[in-house]
């Protein structure tokens, strides 16, 4: 079976500085493809999704180029200003750039609006449409109590997909299920979503975690969502602090195999 990974990064701190690691962080270094393939390649993985850190506009085309130059990456998911105006016409020439056959969907941090209705908005709903109206999907990277606004913005705009990553941040280190459960099961609810088992180790204790604490998290995101709306992802290199690359894997096959969590949901929602 190749397996697909649905959530990876790269980065080069000379190219573009990344805000979000904090000084002293063994992620503050560069993070490069070719050290992507080697790491994925020794796990088993075959293929890969990129996946945005930044909000500016000059990361995505950079994304796409890497996806043109090297065969692991499968697909990229880049970042655009929703709320602009032009958001169809911007997603049309990314599609014109090198590599613009691999632009696969668009994530905003939403995780970082302080407004908890953010995705709600007129003006984001409206760049929302676009990236549905462009044959794309739009990944959610947010904290649980946003929870209930993805899914009245995934219920709202039926044609669009609507990819949850990390499981939507479950808070594992303190062992508490709600309100996520709660909120990620509603979102489950609607057929135009789908979920990324990946993102889990992050949310645990980094000194102590165990593959039991992410369990009640892994169980419920698959009662949610089924394997066929459930695709792996690493988090690479985000994950390195607490695991390997292959540890990740592997521990992802002890809490939820299978062909379709571990490469057919990922080929199907991706379109890779």
């Amino acid at each position: 079976m190749t397996v697909v990974d649905a959530h990876v990064h790269v980065w080069e701190l000379s190219v573009r500085d990344q805000g979000w690691i904090p000084a002293g962080s063994p992620l503050r270094r560069d993070f490069t493809v070719p050290e992507l393939a080697a790491r994925a390649r020794e796990a088993g993985v075959e293929r890969a999704v990129l996946v945005q850190t930044v909000t500016v506009p000059e990361e995505t085309p950079e994304l796409l180029a890497l996806a043109a130059g090297h065969d692991l990456v499968a697909g990229v998911v880049g970042w655009t200003d929703l709320t602009a105006p032009g958001v169809a016409d911007e997603l049309a020439r990314l599609r014109e750039l090198p590599g613009g056959r691999y632009l696969k969907g668009i994530r905003h941090q939403v995780q970082g609006e302080p407004d908890p209705r953010w995705l709600l908005r007129a003006d984001v709903r409206r760049g929302l449409a676009a990236v549905a109206e462009a044959g794309l999907v739009y990944d959610l990277v947010v904290r649980p109590q946003q929870l209930p606004a993805c899914a009245e913005a995934a219920a709202a705009l039926p044609g669009l997909t609507f990819v949850l990553d990390h499981a939507g941040k479950p808070p594992v280190a303190s062992g508490a299920l709600e309100p996520w459960a709660t909120g990620l099961r509603a979102l489950a609810a609607l057929p135009n979503t789908v979920c990324k088992l990946s993102g889990l180790l992050t949310e645990a204790d980094p000194a102590s975690w165990t593959v039991d604490d992410l369990r009640p998290y892994a169980d419920t995101v698959l009662d949610a969502f089924g394997p066929h709306r459930l695709m792996f992802g690493s988090d690479w290199p985000v994950c390195t602090p607490l695991a390997s690359y292959a540890d990740v894997l592997a521990v992802t096959r002890m809490l939820a195999d299978g062909d379709e969590i571990l490469s057919g949901t990922a080929r199907r929602v991706y379109d890779l």
